[in-house]
Order: structure tokens, then sequence, then C-alpha cells
């Protein structure tokens, strides 16, 4: 059972967090954690993924030890895999970003660009992947056309796509100066304008944002991810990156058997 903790940020911001799933307590877990240590290809760096040769108690104490975590903010460039290998040569995260053993904190298309979270914290991967906890993210949309409030009253509300009705989010048209041209440039039409907008969701679906812009009548063009709950882009540029330090305190979970403190029983 999950357990509700909080995670402090660098600037005092909080952040609601899970503490992530509780330890294997009995055989048939042990084992299936085994197999998953022995054999996966990923070996997701979660904070019980230590190696065979660590004893079960010994990944328990060290779980619930309160330390410092660190996340990395990066500036995905277009066209860049959101994984660090690739067997048919493209652009890879390791080419912007050698640190070892972190992981991608959710994905980001091959074809869209801006901030992508990495950490070696599995509790914090799950927290801002996982879309039950809603964190907010921010995106600058460059679309074909120019959208009237129609258009922009129904992303506000919710359209059905194919998967279902999506979520209520927030649109607006960009205020803010337009991102430096993109390399390679976005596809030029002399007689089709083009328009800038900020798009927030809370549910990340497989590429949404282009779907919900099509079917209002304006393709995207380009997508750039801004923010992603209280991080934010910034001044990074392409394939630039920074980190931060995540203070995630950890209460250790109540001990099995009886309350030391509770009275004893009466016998007759």
């Amino acid at each position: 059972m999950h357990r509700l903790g909080c995670i402090k940020l660098g600037l005092g911001q909080v952040l609601d967090t899970i503490e992530g799933p509780r330890f294997p307590e009995d055989a048939a877990d042990r084992a299936r954690m085994q197999a998953f240590t022995e054999n996966s290809r990923d070996r997701l760096s979660t904070p019980w993924h230590r190696g065979p040769d660590i004893t079960i108690a010994a990944i328990r104490e060290e779980r619930w030890r309160p330390g410092m975590s660190r996340i990395y903010l990066l500036h995905k460039p277009y066209q860049v895999l959101c994984q660090f290998t690739d067997d048919q040569g493209r652009p890879t995260l390791a080419d912007y970003l050698q640190v070892p053993d972190i992981y991608p904190a959710g994905r980001l298309d091959y074809d869209s660009e801006g901030l992508l979270l990495l950490t070696d914290d599995g509790a914090l991967i799950h927290h801002i992947s996982d879309p039950r906890h809603k964190l907010s993210k921010q995106y600058w949309v460059q679309v074909e056309g120019t959208p009237d409030d129609d258009a922009l009253k129904a992303l506000r509300h919710g359209i059905t796509l194919k998967d279902g009705p999506t979520r209520p989010a927030r649109v607006r048209r960009l205020t803010r100066p337009e991102p430096a041209p993109r390399v390679p440039p976005v596809r030029y039409r002399e007689s089709i304008p083009t328009t800038w907008l900020e798009i927030e969701l809370r549910e990340g679906r497989n590429r949404q944002v282009r779907r919900m812009t099509a079917h209002v009548g304006h393709p995207t063009l380009r997508l750039i991810r801004a923010a992603i709950g209280p991080w934010q882009l910034g001044e990074l540029q392409p394939g630039d990156w920074r980190s931060e330090t995540v203070n995630a305190p950890r209460k250790r979970p109540p001990q099995h058997g009886r309350n030391p403190r509770s009275k004893p029983r009466r016998t007759r």
C-alpha cells in the first residue's frame, strides 16, 4: 500500500509524492524480485534495486533511510530519442547527458522538444510519470492557421478523441516571446499563418496535444514542453541541462507485531 509523503524542493516549493511500493514479504515476491534483478535489461535504479547479493533486510533498511535525491532537467532537442541507446544509430540522451544510472521520468516524443526530467530515485520517477498524480504539463505549441475562440473553447472544455474524451485543459495564445527557430526549421507556407499556443494538461495520452489541435483543424507544427509540475524549462537551450537537489525525507513504516506501548492484556 502506498504511503503519502512530501518532497521539499530547493526553492521552498512543496510537492506531494508517494513513498513507493512496499518491499516483498513472502517467498514468491522475493523470487519475482530476484528474477527482475537478474533478467531486467533496463536495470531500473529503483531505491530497492542494489543487486542480488544484498539481503531483503538490508534493502528495506536503506529504502527508508532519509536522504537527498538529485533530479536532472534536460532540454531535449528535436529528433532525439528519449532513451540512452539505439541500435539504429539515431541521437539519444547519451549524446547530451553522461550521468550514470539515471532514467527518464516519463517520455517525450522523438519529434518533440523541451523539458525532460531524469533521476535515479524510483519513487520520484513513479510520482512524476504516473498520470494518477496529475502533475500538470505545460506545452508551447505552434499550430497551422489561426485558431478562433470556438476552437480554443473546445480545447479548454475537452474534446472526444478515438480513445475517449479529454479532460479540461488550460489553453491560451502565447504571450511570451516566441521560442527560437528550430534546427531544422519548421516548414513554412507563405499563404498559411501559424500561431503559438500555451496548453497545460493534467493527463498524458500518446501524442495527445497533436491529436487535440488536429481535431479542431489546426495541426501541430512544433511542440515544446515548457514545464512539468514545479519544474520549468527556463533559459535552458536545446541540449543543455541542469540539476537540482530534492530532499525527500521518508517515514519508517510501522513494525509488524504488537505495539510496544500497548498495555498488556489482563488474564483471568
